[in-house]
């Protein structure tokens, strides 16, 4: 088989690591291809490479090709969100000035309870927090604002200001922001540089949240069928070796290079193990499944998870002619997956769509090989999303 070359752009984050395991650890060798892959200095920078045709896919937020096929933003190029690349993965921090208010408050900084982190946040004497995010269509975005329309912070004078995630802990120490969501390293990064402390994860929001997919142009994943599916297969097969716990400390080790994180594998490990360091004191709590790149059908694109997503979009920023969710919801390509991912280990789910929030424990449901059990997907309030509803 000749080996063919992909071009592939990413953001410099934990969450990349399948794209850079299958092109490190051989397995898109095993597919006859090989990853160019591209660092991107911003969200918009990389959503404009995939659009316009400088690279052939993307590490991309779950949220950007459904805004694009909404029509927000300003560009419009159809894109496919062919497998989700990881599941949960992101931090929301305080800057030094806040986590010294709350400190004096009294509060305890346990990194698990979002309405008593909400209640104590509440009771700072900042007129206006500023909360920095990667980019405006992002998961970070509608975990914030779910969390604040669900807590004490639904009436707080909140501003959101789009940072770069590698440039979040610069923004922090020149006061340019008062807090953060962001996706690891550089919630930890802050902590190691001294200018922040770590709040909440984002999965004690939405415990199941798609973070990051896999895109690629529409018209290119129609065009070269067999490509896409070599791809697939090897950021699949990449994903499931990161979820075994001993392939960990190679990971970080990867992704620490200079020529992709060149941030130290310790801080990558955090992530990786669950086992994260919130404050400059050195507080350490463990999250279970912080990030997750395979177990639970974590890379299936379900088309529920796009219409939460295209309802969050539409309420708070409309969609110019109105939108029909049933369509857009097949930007999350369930129909590709199972087409391209049925000749390997795989265990594809019965259905494309579930009730999102329901799933209390972990749960055995119909699969093609009879054996998948999906992991809880509970929202923090309770409240559960029925896409036949859109509620």
């Amino acid at each position: 088989m000749k080996t063919v070359t992909l071009s592939a752009a990413y953001m410099p984050l934990v969450d990349a690591a399948p794209l850079i395991v299958a092109q490190e650890m051989g397995f898109a060798e095993t597919e006859g291809i090989a990853l160019d892959l591209i660092a991107a200095p911003s969200w918009s920078s990389l959503r404009d490479m995939l659009a316009f045709g400088r690279v052939d896919a993307a590490h991309m937020l779950s949220p950007i090709p459904i805004a694009m096929a909404m029509q927000l933003g300003g560009v419009a190029t159809p894109l496919s969100a062919v497998s989700v690349m990881s599941v949960n993965g992101n931090v929301i921090g305080v800057g030094k000035a806040l986590e010294q208010e709350l400190r004096e408050q009294g509060f305890g900084f346990d990194f698990a309870d979002p309405f008593a982190a909400a209640e104590a946040l509440s009771k700072t004497r900042s007129r206006t927090l500023t909360f920095g995010v990667p980019f405006p269509f992002s998961m970070h975005v509608e975990l914030l604002r779910y969390w604040f329309g669900a807590t004490k912070l639904r009436d707080a004078d909140i501003v959101i200001r789009t940072v770069p995630p590698p440039l979040m802990a610069s923004a922090l120490a020149a006061g340019d922001v008062d807090a953060f969501c962001v996706g690891e390293p550089w919630g930890s990064v802050a902590v190691e540089q001294g200018v922040g402390a770590l709040l909440l994860p984002g999965c004690s929001i939405w415990s199941f949240a798609p973070e990051k997919v896999l895109a690629t142009r529409t018209d290119w994943a129609d065009m070269e069928p067999d490509l896409l599916g070599r791809l697939m297969r090897s950021v699949w097969r990449a994903g499931r070796w990161l979820a075994e716990p001993a392939r960990r400390g190679t990971a970080s080790e990867l992704l620490s290079r200079k020529n992709y994180l060149d941030v130290p594998a310790e801080v990558i490990d955090r992530a990786l193990t669950g086992q994260l360091t919130i404050s400059s004191r050195g507080d350490q709590r463990d999250v279970p499944r912080f990030v997750e790149f395979h177990d639970g059908a974590a890379s299936f694109p379900w088309r529920s998870q796009a219409k939460w997503i295209a309802h969050r979009l539409a309420q708070f920023h409309g969609s110019p002619d109105g939108f029909d969710a049933d369509v857009v919801s097949q930007v999350f390509r369930s129909d590709l997956y199972r087409r391209h991912l049925a000749s390997t280990a795989s265990d594809l789910p019965g259905a494309s769509e579930k009730v999102e929030g329901t799933i209390r424990t972990e749960m055995p449901v119909a699969s093609a090989r009879g054996g998948l059990t999906l992991l809880p997907d509970t929202f923090f309030d309770r409240r559960v999303f029925d896409p036949s509803q859109g509620e």
